[in-house]
């Protein structure tokens, strides 16, 4: 039986779901990628409460970049993330892909939250 596309993204985020939880000490860091779009949050799971978020739909991103579905969005996206999570105190957060492999515009909003000062 050979899976959709939409099935295989959806077991990998129920098999990464299952091993990665959010904590006050190390909240999760969620992407979830659209055609068009690209989201980040940092969210605590104890408290079921989103901490801060980024996303290219935000009017100061929006003006800034030519589409948000590529590279250089997400980067955008994973250095403010970054700079607003590390505003609140948050160094250390766990990655959570949403099913997505790490490629392409999930590895460039990574790298770049990396580079900004996340600890992941």
């Amino acid at each position: 039986m050979k899976l959709t596309r939409k099935e295989s993204k959806q077991r990998r985020h129920r098999r990464v779901r299952g091993k990665v939880t959010g904590s006050p000490e190390r909240p999760r860091l969620a992407i979830f990628r659209s055609n068009e779009h690209i989201y980040a949050q940092v969210i605590d799971d104890t408290k079921q409460e989103t901490i801060v978020a980024a996303s290219t739909v935000e009017p100061e991103l929006k003006s800034n970049i030519a589409s948000g579905a590529n590279c250089d969005a997400s980067v955008q996206v994973g250095k403010l993330v970054a700079v607003r999570a590390l505003e609140k105190g948050i160094t250390k957060v766990v990655f959570d892909r949403g099913g997505n492999l790490y490629h392409g515009r999930i590895k460039a909003l990574a790298e770049a939250a990396r580079e900004a000062g996340l600890d992941f």
